[in-house]
């Protein structure tokens, strides 16, 4: 895989791509990071990217040259072959404005051959590049940062986390929180490690077995393998029924599953 960041703080990559999981991919050969200095693709003296917005407002918006001259000099395919699927490619812009980013859309994403990330800055981008440069405009949370840059870091880790080869363990990844594994979905319940399939992930244990008094559960401590499976299940739609409730309603769950969230939110209301 091949990713592409435009940003006019190029520097900032600096630190996030050159630890962990980001480090490894490189390392390994499974994708290539190139960072683009945007004022680099300027043509006044003042190197000048930014403008003011037609129709007044606070702040500045990204101009729309600088942008199109850049993802030119990248080579990509044309937008049109691009959302047909005909590549394996993807313009994405980062915005407040955009979807939210999800473990679905990394995964999505983990399939390209080629992704190009736009940082927006200030109050954003011209709209023409979200409208005919930009194949989706993307997310990280509802909430308002100042650019881009932090938005692309964690995309990039989140996807290049999913390459084969990027893990030690490729199965863990099917295990995780809010990852969802299709042979799980159809068989309508968890696997025999407990995949997340959509959920919060189960709570994590190791040594020592007691620690300031607190004693590992029995049932991790038993051998029993069914015994196992069925506490993670149960912690981990515990969890995302306290934390992130919205999450159960796409989850593939078991008639297991429906009896046991039912009783919780019996109790529940008994105690309330």
């Amino acid at each position: 895989m091949k990713a592409d960041i435009v940003t006019i703080f190029p520097d900032f990559f600096r630190g996030p791509l050159d630890y962990g999981i980001t480090r490894r991919v490189q390392e390994l050969g499974l994708a290539t990071i190139q960072v683009h200095d945007l004022r680099e693709f300027t043509h006044d003296r003042h190197r000048t990217v930014d403008d003011r917005p037609f129709g007044g407002g606070e702040g500045m918006v990204l101009k729309p040259e600088p942008l199109f001259e850049c993802l030119k000099s990248i080579q990509l395919g044309s937008r049109e072959d691009r959302l047909a699927g005909n590549m394996k490619q993807s313009v994405v812009l980062l915005s407040a404005q955009g979807q939210r980013f999800t473990q679905k859309a990394a995964s999505e994403l983990a399939l390209l051959d080629r992704i190009v990330f736009i940082c927006g800055r200030y109050e954003g981008v011209d709209e023409r590049v979200a409208e005919h440069l930009a194949d989706r405009e993307l997310s990280i949370g509802d909430y308002v940062l100042s650019g881009g840059e932090i938005a692309a870091a964690v995309i990039v880790e989140a996807v290049m986390r999913l390459l084969p080869g990027a893990v030690g363990n490729e199965a863990s990844t099917l295990q995780e929180s809010f990852t969802v594994d299709p042979k799980v979905r159809a068989s309508g319940g968890a696997d025999s490690t407990c995949g997340s399939n959509g959920l919060l992930d189960y709570p994590h244990y190791t040594r020592p077995a007691e620690f300031l008094g607190i004693a590992v559960p029995v049932e991790l401590m038993s051998g029993n393998h069914e015994e196992i499976r069925r506490w993670r299940r149960q912690r981990a739609l515990e969890k995302t029924l306290r934390n992130r409730p919205d999450l159960l309603d796409g989850a593939a769950l078991s008639e297991e599953d429906k009896k046991f969230l039912a009783a919780i939110r019996d109790d529940n209301k008994d105690r309330g």
